[in-house]
């Protein structure tokens, strides 16, 4: 039962549809509400290419177990699978696996696999394909962190017969299951596994309703239809092959740019849809609109606890209290994202809230201050101890922040200045801005991070997580390191007790949100917008990537 001050988070649906059979609810531009579905009754029509422009960062990799991160998700969706998936309601549901056992202790795992799937190089499905590919991601040679992390406890596998995988754990884990929904952990052709990671990064092999025909850097990623496609996940709303012929999968950094070409009609789908847009679009009678907002963690600042200033928990809260994020988010998001005050997205139903702790009052972030020893102000009126200004080092990656986004931390910027702290943003490439974190070259950082479920919490706040995974990156941005919460966690991820387990996720977010570690901003957000041609389109209920198995054009 909550506790006084504490409110649960409300969960939204975890996907969007649009099409007749479709399974879950639609958001569409076009008068229609949350909640209300977007059916129609003409019949599915095969053929034809539909072309998607992505505002991510083109991956320097297609396959996903490389790194591992959401612009792989994004396209490796369209042709790569996952042992099991999520439906509408968060339940784990089937799809190359079709069932699956757990003996009482936790600590063992068996699999049976599909019938009949092969990769689309012709090698079958079985049960030495899913070690491959477990071993593939444990490599420290791949370079994984999202599958690497994912897997940390599995520390065995055996082929029980050609049909059925069992996984050995050294503990148990509640949310294994979760972890091999996602995207970062598709199972590949083992015989693709062994080439090298140049080919295999160029056009990874699955089992999926597409295969990569090329790809021209810079450029596009041509995608054409598995003819011979047998494993559509238990929610799909046909069988057999996809219906589009092809998917043409383009890169338009810009914006505006993406929106003129759907509005042009030279694409069918485009993401990273910014607030103005949607705000266009709403007026428009051809264009339909899929919230589709990721699980796990919120978008989030995380303040770096491992060095000064933000060593100090009271000057942690100054610079929360120093930061107006409800009037920015109000003003710059137009009405496409929401305040968030949890470190989970409002899609989890475990998530935690607590607006008491992070409402903007510049008085109280003074006395902190004060309190803590940074009383004097310096010629430009900034705060300083000791002679030394109160700066905060604040790199900001252009791939993964919005414009709107980017804004907002002006916002934060200027509002924090008035209460003394020198905020220092930094616009970098995605690569520079992996060197700063890596090189602990920040004090400050906005760093987007997705796992299914509330065990995302022990991949960010663990204390383990400070340490790089093979590919270097490690995901305890704000360098947590709390013995209680590193057991509650571990007690979270191991029992399958569904109260207990709420109980103590409840009390790890309380520890984190109390040590002002975060500042919550709102959800991860997926806005997608679509040509009315299109229909069937839907975002997956796992990582809420688009998927255009069940997709067609309307000519």
């Amino acid at each position: 039962m909550p506790r006084p001050g504490i409110v649960r988070s409300t969960p939204r649906p975890l996907t969007v549809a649009l099409a007749a059979g479709a399974v879950a609810l639609g958001l569409a531009l076009t008068g229609c509400t949350a909640g209300s579905s977007v059916t129609g009754n003409d019949t599915p029509q095969k053929g034809g290419t539909l072309t998607y422009a992505s505002g991510d960062a083109e991956p320097t990799c297609l396959d996903p177990h490389v790194g591992g991160n959401y612009p792989q998700a994004l396209v490796s969706s369209q042709f790569l699978e996952s042992l099991v998936s999520l439906d509408s309601d968060g339940t784990v549901i089937p799809w190359l696996a079709d069932s699956w056992t757990v003996s009482d202790d936790g600590l063992t795992w068996e699999f049976t696999l599909r019938d009949g799937v092969s990769f689309t190089d012709g090698t079958p499905l079985d049960a030495a394909a899913v070690q491959a590919n477990i071993a593939h991601l444990q490599d420290p040679a791949t370079g994984s962190s999202t599958g690497y992390l994912a897997l940390a406890k599995v520390t065995g596998t055996e082929a029980v017969s050609d049909s059925v995988v069992r996984l050995t754990l050294s503990q148990p884990d509640s949310a294994l299951l979760e972890s091999l929904s996602q995207p970062w952990l598709a199972i590949e052709s083992a015989t693709a596994l062994e080439r090298s990671q140049d080919e295999n990064c160029a056009a990874p092999v699955g089992t999926g309703p597409f295969v990569v025909e090329s790809w021209a850097k810079q450029n596009a990623i041509t995608l054409v239809r598995n003819d011979d496609y047998t494993s559509p996940p238990a929610d799909a709303a046909h069988e057999g092959a996809a219906y589009l012929e092809s998917i043409t999968w383009r890169f338009i950094p810009d914006s505006a740019s993406r929106y003129a070409a759907l509005q042009a009609g030279e694409v069918d789908v485009i993401d990273n849809a910014q607030p103005d847009t949607i705000a266009q679009a709403s007026s428009s009678d051809s264009i339909v609109h899929l919230d589709a907002p990721r699980p796990g963690a919120s978008n989030r600042i995380e303040l770096n606890s491992g060095k000064a200033p933000f060593d100090d928990v009271a000057v942690r809260e100054a610079f929360i209290r120093s930061t107006d994020v409800d009037a920015a988010v109000s003003s710059l998001f137009q009405g496409s994202a929401e305040r968030s005050y949890s470190a989970l997205s409002s899609v989890e139903p475990l998530g935690v809230s607590r607006p008491d702790l992070f409402e903007y009052d510049p008085d109280a972030a003074a006395d902190l201050l004060d309190a803590a020893g940074w009383a004097e102000k310096d010629s430009e009126g900034y705060r300083t101890k000791d002679g030394v200004r109160l700066t905060v080092v604040f790199p900001v990656s252009t791939n993964q922040s919005i414009p709107a986004e980017q804004s907002l931390f002006e916002q934060i910027q200027a509002t924090a200045k008035e209460t003394g702290f020198d905020v220092q943003l930094t616009k970098l490439d995605l690569s520079s801005w992996y060197t700063a974190l890596g090189s602990n070259a920040y004090d400050a950082v906005s760093a987007p991070y997705t796992k299914v479920g509330p065990d995302v919490l022990r991949i960010l706040f663990d204390s383990s997580a400070i340490q790089p995974a093979p590919s270097g990156y490690f995901a305890n941005h704000a360098q947590v390191n709390d013995p209680e919460l590193d057991s509650l966690l571990a007690q979270a991820n191991a029992t399958n007790d569904a109260d207990t387990r709420a109980a103590l996720y409840a009390d790890a977010q309380d520890i984190v949100l109390e040590g002002y570690y975060i500042l919550p901003l709102y959800d991860q957000q997926n806005h997608f917008l679509l040509g009315s041609a299109v229909q069937g389109a839907r975002a997956l209920p796992t990582v809420s990537t688009p998927a255009f198995y069940d997709a067609w054009l309307k000519r």
